[in-house]
């Protein structure tokens, strides 16, 4: 089951972690992922299910735990721009229990305080990154990332060896891309027909009417009406679209080549067959990293961990038991 932990990021700023551990003996991984509610001045004591049924697990924030023993080497594991800790929930479950896995709810996302005045900047998330793998006992770590998370992750690593021992890219492009990507964002949230009057309205929009679906994807649905709270007014984004454009514009006109080949532990770059990351920049990827390695998963998008949760598993963890033996 899904336990909260408490980190406080760079600046003061209040961010909420899941501990996806398995308990020793118990034979599954977390049966549920925690939703984050609608904004109010105080968290609810217990978070509830898109579909209003309460959460098993959920429990209310503690302190940072003791570090990672030998068996159980850390896992911190980083969502996209729009996601959050929760998205990685049918994934984790399906590794085995010889890892301590936790799930941060990055600045702006999921229970994670929202500062109005940000920073969003690159640092800021890299600091808070850094922040809860210290507090939390997790170094060295291994670093799971997806889309902008696995940018923050391979900057950590980067910047900060001596924290991480492992990473894991999942489908983030190391090259710039531009400005006019940055336009079309901003067109794309002035599009989405929010408030929405239903859940069943956010899945059919964003897996079926949205300009950007090539084709029906109930899976992009569901993953973004876990990323709704209910107003008096229809169903919103629980976070700031603007806020998600001020994370991504501290990245997306800069190319990270520089970054990545700072990046000295062992890295598995991963990508969906119809991901945002084409093969030859994934595997150009592998071959800037000192020691990389490469793996894609059939019929997956962007959404890789998301969508094909089982194959995602089989293509991380034979890495993850490598790197993880004591």
């Amino acid at each position: 089951m899904a336990r909260r932990l408490d980190v406080t990021g760079a600046g003061g700023v209040r961010l909420a972690a899941w501990d996806y551990t398995k308990p020793t003996g118990e034979g599954e991984g977390p049966k549920a992922a925690p939703r984050p509610p609608a904004p109010r001045p105080a968290p609810a004591p217990v978070a509830r299910h898109p579909e209003g049924l309460p959460i098993p697990g959920a429990a209310r924030p503690t302190p940072a735990t003791t570090p990672s023993s030998p068996s159980t080497q850390g896992v911190l594991l980083l969502h996209g721009l729009m996601g959050h800790a929760a998205h990685w929930a049918p994934a984790v479950r399906r590794l085995t229990g010889r890892h301590r896995v936790v799930a941060l709810d990055q600045r702006g996302h999921g229970h994670s305080q929202k500062p109005a005045a940000g920073p969003f900047t690159r640092e800021a998330y890299v600091a808070d990154a850094a922040a809860a793998v210290e507090q939390l006992g997790l170094g060295p770590v291994t670093l799971v990332g997806h889309s902008m998370g696995a940018l923050t992750a391979w900057q950590l690593a980067a910047e900060r060896p001596d924290l991480v021992r492992a990473l894991v890219i999942c489908d983030m492009r190391a090259s710039a891309l531009g400005a006019a990507s940055q336009r079309a964002w901003q067109d794309w949230f002035r599009g989405w027909p929010a408030p929405f009057p239903s859940l069943d309205a956010v899945r059919r929009w964003f897996g079926e009417d949205d300009p950007w679906v090539e084709r029906p994807n109930p899976a992009r649905g569901a993953f973004f009406a876990e990323v709704m709270a209910e107003h008096p007014d229809g169903w919103r984004p629980v976070f700031d679209p603007a806020q998600m454009l001020t994370s991504r514009e501290t990245w997306v006109h800069d190319a990270h080549w520089e970054s990545l080949a700072q990046v000295r532990c062992p890295t598995l770059v991963v990508r969906g067959l119809d991901g945002e990351l084409g093969r030859a920049e994934a595997q150009e990827m592998v071959r800037v990293l000192p020691h990389g390695a490469y793996a894609e998963i059939p019929d997956a998008g962007h959404l890789l961990h998301y969508e094909h949760p089982q194959a995602w598993s089989e293509a991380v963890e034979p890495f993850l038991n490598g790197v993880l033996t004591p």
